[in-house]
């Protein structure tokens, strides 16, 4: 039977941050196959791993950095001197390969080697029942990519790491260290399920047009052959000017953009970074011209409400009793949210009941929805259960 624990600490030491979030995390557990951790941007990370390999040595261990805290059963964990959440996982039916590797050449073609190392570690030559993946902000499909050309098509979830203000502090990391720009994956080899649910729980408007200029994967030139900031704009009745800079950013967490999958089961959100001075929009996950593009809309008070309301819609897509809840919120929303935070933490607890679980937040997030077709958004949930 799976079993996990959490353990968390706001020690302003990494050090002992880590030795003492990995001593709550192991309690109750003989023999860990693997420890998630999240942690605050302003740690040491290397000395924080060394203090969790002291209490967990041989586990394998991989995560990043997560955007202003994480959530726990206990609570909202967060801090400006630190802060560490994690989950310790055992199953003795579970075998797991956790990779990390420093961008070599291309994304696509560190994606291919970190997937090879994954499964040497797991001791294994077959893909795994699915995979965990963590990437920094801005290639998150290309490496994805490069990892599906090794395993094929397995369901994956995860997300981007973060920092507190993006500014590019955030790095991922496995027990084997730390790094800025790579990527890091944990290879899941057992015969019990998995169910994730991605969504943003957003609301299609009427808004819509067609790209009909991108600009390298991220930059969304033209809709309807128009600057898209002034498009988007227009839609909502705004000076496209006031949308400069990353004030585009913060007016967007409620009305971003969507993309529709080829089948129709999936709204992956496309959230606008940064308007520019020649009215282009930066934005956080690539898009293709000739492809729809649609206004969405949320309201703050529906943000909160999604954490628990989109828990219970995981609940009831798994066929299966739940031993734990892996939870990617992003760190958009969470900025939307602000101080009413603690209204989103009893929505998940709530939901979650006794079911252990750890919520980090990131800076974008991957999952499939009902073809299995892996993709990766921003302003989403990609929450996952894995099976007792």
């Amino acid at each position: 039977m799976l079993k996990a624990t959490t353990g968390s600490s706001v020690r302003k030491d990494a050090l002992s941050a880590g030795r003492e979030g990995a001593r709550k995390a192991r309690a109750g557990l003989s023999n860990p196959k693997l420890a998630f951790a999240y942690a605050s941007c302003v740690y040491d990370l290397d000395a924080m791993l060394a203090g969790i390999r002291a209490e967990l040595p041989g586990v394998p261990v991989i995560g990043n950095t997560s955007f202003t805290g994480v959530i726990l059963p206990e609570g909202f964990i967060g801090g400006d001197d630190g802060f560490l959440g994690m989950l310790a996982l055992e199953d003795p039916d579970l075998t797991v390969g956790v990779a990390s590797l420093p961008k070599q050449g291309s994304a696509l073609e560190t994606g291919r080697a970190v997937a090879e190392k994954a499964m040497r570690k797991a001791g294994k030559t077959v893909a795994p029942a699915y995979f965990y993946l963590v990437a920094p902000p801005g290639e998150e499909e290309l490496y994805l990519k490069g990892i599906t050309r090794v395993i094929g098509r397995v369901p994956c979830f995860g997300g981007s790491a973060a920092d507190n203000s993006i500014s590019g502090a955030w790095k991922l990391y496995t027990d084997e260290g730390s790094c800025a720009d790579g990527v890091a994956v944990a290879f899941f080899y057992s015969n019990k399920p998995m169910s994730n649910h991605y969504t943003g729980a957003y609301r299609e408007t009427a808004d819509r047009g067609i790209i009909t200029k991108v600009q390298d994967r991220r930059t969304l030139v033209e809709i309807d052959g128009q600057p898209a900031l002034k498009k988007y704009a227009s839609w909502r009745g705004l000076d496209p000017d006031t949308l400069k800079g990353l004030d585009l950013l913060v007016a967007t967490i409620t009305s971003p953009l969507g993309v529709k999958d080829r089948l129709g089961d999936l709204v992956a959100i496309r959230h606008p970074m940064s308007g520019n001075d020649d009215y282009s929009m930066g934005i956080g996950s690539n898009l293709a011209e000739g492809t729809a593009v649609i206004r969405m809309e949320s309201s703050v008070d529906e943000l909160i409400a999604s954490a628990g309301a989109e828990l219970e819609t995981l609940k009831k897509k798994a066929p299966f009793t739940p031993g734990v809840f892996h939870l990617i919120h992003c760190g958009g929303r969470r900025a939307g949210i602000g101080d009413r935070i603690e209204e989103a933490v009893q929505n998940i607890r709530n939901a979650a009941g006794k079911v252990p679980f750890i919520c980090e937040f990131t800076f974008g997030e991957y999952g499939f929805e009902d073809d299995d077709r892996n993709t990766c958004g921003g302003l989403m949930l990609s929450f996952t259960a894995l099976a007792e």
